[in-house]
């Protein structure tokens, strides 16, 4: 677990994440409690529960984007999930186990790379024997013999011709060339695994796609894999025998259990859009209906269950849980009380203005500006933005947003990709060429929708 102090982690967060330092503090100050907690005696560990939250805001002020850098930052499994999945299918809608099971698959997987890299070399070393093997066949020597077999009284037992050796030298040169890559577009026959297609077809019911899966894994465990060989170029074959090899090297049994204690301790799970299934006060019966049932079925969730997964058994009493959601027409309040008193801290993300906008453009490290500079520096050009023009942007976007609907950053989005579309267009024509974007190039290209109110609300 990462032991970064809370200003640490807001420093990192304002990297990518404009503003909002009341949400980031808060985030921050949840992560550095879970490192605080294993530091304590376990008799006592166990009795600190997380501290959920929930963050409230409108669309594209950075909900979202905060949990996901945040996870990405201190290297826990994080899944995000839409609330409004679980009311789809009338009044079932997904299993809300469902986001445990998925948390638990992303865990595994993150532990898997963590181990292949930590294998890799000699996954490499043995993967380049192989590759070898196939390039100089008969070249070595097998490293087991093989036993003897069964054979009738009177008869001799039939050994197989040896294969031709080649000479140690030969291999060693061969290696050196690999190596050097003047065997990369070389063709060699790999024979690899296909899982058999089962002959019953698992048709998943609405709300019970998980049992669905279940079942087709388990019954995949018992049609054998198909062999086939392959063609393809020796460095292909390369990457595909150190996968091989790095499965070899790697204790799944290990991996699943250190992913589960990953999971269950440093965990954290993102529910978007939790206003959706919230009954508002006002308005009786229809649909409140459905929303009230979700609520129901997440409290046991996030209070702290036991979810059955192909993996085994996973506890979900210390996993995280942030909620979010723009609470629009529904309150915090409207939600069911045992699931409000399972979300103690809330903290509300403020719109964002032209000052932000601006900011957003400029300071972090994957900007927008960023980005189209090297999608179209691909083409051989080279854009460039003067001040003018990224303040007119950010003073359209908050224009925008102010007579239609309010989607914040995601704005820029849309005013970025409408500005460059005609040069994106001719980028192939116009390679070597530089293109600077000042304020009369961005009034020019955005003048026709900003001035028509309507077409705004289509294109922008």
């Amino acid at each position: 677990m990462s032991n970064l102090t809370p200003r640490e982690i807001v420093s990192e967060l304002d990297r990518y994440i404009i503003g909002q330092q009341a949400a980031k503090r808060i985030v921050a100050i949840a992560m550095r409690n879970r490192w605080r907690r294993q530091q304590i005696d376990p008799e006592l560990r166990d009795e600190i529960a997380p501290k959920n939250i929930i963050l409230m805001g409108p669309t594209g002020v950075g909900k979202t984007e905060v949990a996901r850098r945040l996870a990405n930052l201190t290297g826990c499994p994080f899944y995000k999930v839409e609330a409004t999945k679980f009311t789809e299918v009338g009044y079932v809608g997904r299993d809300v186990e469902s986001m445990i099971r998925d948390l638990m698959e992303i865990g595994v997987n993150m532990v898997r790379k963590e181990e292949s890299e930590r294998v890799r070399l000699k996954a490499e070393k043995a993967a380049e024997d192989r590759l070898l093997d196939l390039l100089l066949p008969g070249s070595r020597e097998p490293k087991n013999q093989k036993s003897p077999g069964f054979f009738m009284s009177g008869q001799k037992e039939e050994t197989p011709p040896p294969a031709p050796k080649t000479d140690e030298g030969t291999r060693e040169k061969f290696r050196k060339m690999w190596r050097n890559g003047q065997l990369d577009e070389k063709e060699v026959e790999l024979e690899v695994s296909s899982q058999a297609d089962p002959a019953v077809s698992i048709m998943a019911i609405p709300g019970m796609e998980d049992m669905g899966m279940q079942m087709q894994d388990a019954l995949g465990r018992f049609f054998p894999n198909k062999k086939k060989h392959r063609k393809m170029k020796v460095k292909d074959a390369y990457e595909v025998l150190i996968q091989e090899e790095s499965e070899k090297l790697i204790d799944m049994d290990k991996v699943v259990e250190l992913a589960r204690e990953r999971v269950e301790q440093t965990g954290i799970l993102f529910i978007d859009e939790l206003d959706k299934v919230a009954a508002r006060q006002d308005q009786g019966g229809g649909t409140d209906v459905s929303r009230e049932g979700v609520q129901r079925d997440l409290l046991p969730v996030v209070e702290g269950c036991v979810v059955n997964t192909k993996y085994g058994m996973v506890k979900t009493d210390h996993i995280l849980f942030i909620a979010a959601g723009a609470f629009h027409y529904a309150k915090p309040s409207d939600l069911i009380p045992e699931l409000q008193g399972r979300f103690p801290l809330r903290e509300e993300l403020q719109p964002l203005a032209k000052d932000e906008f601006y900011r957003i453009l400029t300071e972090p490290k994957n900007a927008l500006t960023v980005q189209y500079k090297a999608l179209l520096e691909t083409e051989g050009i080279s854009l460039d933005f003067t001040r003018e023009a990224l303040e007119e942007m950010a003073a359209t976007a908050e224009k925008i947003n102010e007579e239609t609907e309010n989607i914040g950053a995601r704005r820029l989005y849309t005013i970025m990709e409408k500005l460059l579309s005609e040069l994106s267009f001719e980028a192939p024509d116009k390679a070597g060429t530089k293109v600077l974007v000042d304020r009369d190039y961005v009034r020019e290209q955005l003048a026709e929708v900003v001035e028509d109110r309507d077409l705004s609300r289509y294109i922008l």
